[in-house]
């Protein structure tokens, strides 16, 4: 079971890793444009982490008779998820290296601009731009980017993980009927 979680976590954060790796080039190497980027990112965290389904199935059938608890499910894809979230982290830190400066600056302004949009009173608009700057100093410690970084995505294996050990949770090996 421990080979199953290992490489399957392996798997999903190789995907979401080179997925990440892959559009952080992109986006280097073409116009900055952040409307969707956290659509895309989510899409590529479902896509990655959903091999924790398949990873409870595999065990549930192969390694446990058919029958698993939700406990178990859940341990089993919470490990996964670890492993995913780190290695996505990770991959943000070598992305980071590489146009982490210039990434932040377009993140920032992104959100000068919402909140110009929002009608805020000029008081209001500082307030919350200040707040924004605490937190993009912050960032600039690896320990609390690598943080921040692993509480974007693992919530996303959290809810995959309960969603997929309660579809497939099993008290009890049914054989199969014959007619």
């Amino acid at each position: 079971m421990k080979k199953i979680i290992i490489i399957y976590g392996l798997i999903s954060g190789t995907i979401v890793g080179g997925l990440m790796l892959g559009t952080m080039a992109y986006y280097q190497s073409h116009e900055w444009n952040l409307e969707n980027g956290h659509l895309l990112g989510y899409t590529t965290m479902v896509i990655a982490l959903s091999v924790v389904f398949v990873a409870i199935k595999s065990v549930r059938d192969k390694h446990l008779g058919g029958a698993i608890t939700f406990w178990k499910g859940c341990q089993i894809g919470l490990l996964i998820t670890l492993i995913a979230s780190v290695m996505y982290a990770l991959s943000w830190e070598v992305s980071y290296r590489n146009i982490g400066d210039e990434f932040v600056e377009k993140m920032k302004s992104s959100y000068v601009e919402d909140l110009k949009a929002e009608g805020l009173t000029e008081a209001e608009f500082q307030t919350k731009k200040a707040e924004m700057e605490a937190i993009w100093e912050s960032y600039q410690n690896p320990i609390v980017r690598f943080g921040y970084t692993l509480l974007e995505i693992f919530p996303v294996g959290l809810i995959l993980t309960l969603i997929s050990a309660g579809l497939l949770r099993k008290k009890e090996f049914l054989p199969p009927t014959t007619s």
